[in-house]
């Protein structure tokens, strides 16, 4: 499970060393997570990394195939994490030191700064290739982070991006090597801890006024195979 820690003024949350999809008991961590990181007074940061093969893959499909009558509710909760990440009022980078899949890469998008590791792991967004078209909260949120070219490629051939090609897309802003990469995202957040909440919180607000109004939308965003 998810777990929050400091270096120095930087909060760390580490989605875990599984394949860290978002099953709803995983949710509610994160969730905490953050509501530690925007409560704390003074000057922070917030990086985001993982253990292991992945990042995070994803939406947790064998869960919402047992719980099909919770589909629903469970989309709308994903989306309130990826609305509440892109404009969380501190710092964020996503340190990518394993594949971002799906609904995993989307958080990752939502993330100010991504850093991913250069010599293995994928960041895609295969719902082309698994019948699952994007929501209009998912397709507005990636479409905001994305160039339209970048955006047309990733969402339309579901094609998996290496950490150079993910650099060259401008989907990530930097890549290190597989033991640097959470140091190198620590070094992009450290000197913008002290950045004024308040102030932040409204720019992302006033930045992304259409994804995050197509994120929260709960009657919009049916979720289901083509």
């Amino acid at each position: 499970m998810p777990g929050l820690h400091r270096v120095g003024e930087v909060f760390v949350l580490d989605l875990g060393d599984t394949e860290n999809r978002l099953h709803p008991d995983w949710l509610r961590e994160v969730n905490q997570a953050l509501d530690r990181v925007e409560s704390t007074e003074g000057p922070r940061a917030l990086v985001t990394t993982a253990g292991g093969k992945f990042w995070s893959n994803g939406l947790d499909l064998d869960w919402i195939g047992q719980h099909p009558d919770q589909l629903n509710e469970h989309v709308a909760e994903v989306h309130d994490l990826l609305a509440r990440m892109l404009a969380l009022p501190v710092p964020t980078v996503a340190a990518l030191q394993g594949h971002a899949f799906a609904a995993g890469a989307m958080l990752a998008l939502a993330h100010d700064f991504r850093v991913m590791r250069g010599d293995r792991g994928f960041f895609c967004l295969p719902e082309v290739d698994i019948h699952i078209p994007f929501t209009p909260g998912m397709s507005a949120l990636i479409q905001a982070k994305l160039s339209p070219k970048a955006a047309h490629e990733a969402m339309t051939t579901g094609r998996r991006y290496p950490g150079p090609a993910a650099l060259q897309a401008h989907i990530v802003d930097a890549t290190a090597d597989a033991d640097k990469v959470l140091d190198v995202a620590l070094e992009l957040a450290g000197p913008l801890t002290g950045k004024p909440p308040a102030t932040l919180g409204v720019i992302k607000q006033r930045m992304y006024p259409a994804a995050l109004d197509a994120l929260r939308d709960r009657t919009a965003n049916a979720f289901g195979p083509a």
